[in-house]
């Protein structure tokens, strides 16, 4: 595992580019609100905002992002286990119907749960976009 410093140098070692932006007093401060509210720097808040304009990234704060990964890890393990079903099924392998009602169900949760998060998500952005209170 590299260490947290080498891991952040190597991410500015990307961000070698610099946009000016030019705001008037009262925008700025507007901004600086807003990227608080979100849970990032003013430069990570405009950096979400531009990737997500230009349809590369969603906006995220660290929140999110965490709730998204933690929600990944369980997809992994349901996809897991669902693949182990039909490898015995394709194998011919009898799967007790309690393991499969399991499984299914399992997977069908976890959707459920993306798709609430998902559009809490989206709620949350749009309205640390506006520099509301969520």
């Amino acid at each position: 595992m590299k260490p947290p410093n080498a891991l952040r140098s190597r991410r500015a070692a990307r961000r070698k580019k610099v946009a000016h932006i030019r705001f008037a007093e009262d925008e700025i401060s507007a901004v600086e609100t807003a990227a608080e509210r979100a849970g990032l720097s003013v430069s990570a808040f405009f950096r979400s905002l531009s990737l997500e304009g230009a349809g590369v990234r969603p906006f995220m704060n660290r929140e999110d992002r965490a709730i998204l990964e933690m929600l990944i890890q369980d997809m992994r393990a349901v996809g897991g286990n669902l693949n182990q079903i039909a490898r015995a099924l394709n194998g011919s392998r009898s799967v007790a119907g309690s393991d499969l009602k399991g499984a299914i169900d399992d997977a069908r949760a976890i959707a459920t749960t993306v798709a609430a998060e998902l559009a809490a998500m989206t709620k949350r952005a749009g309205a640390a976009r506006r520099g509301e209170a969520t």
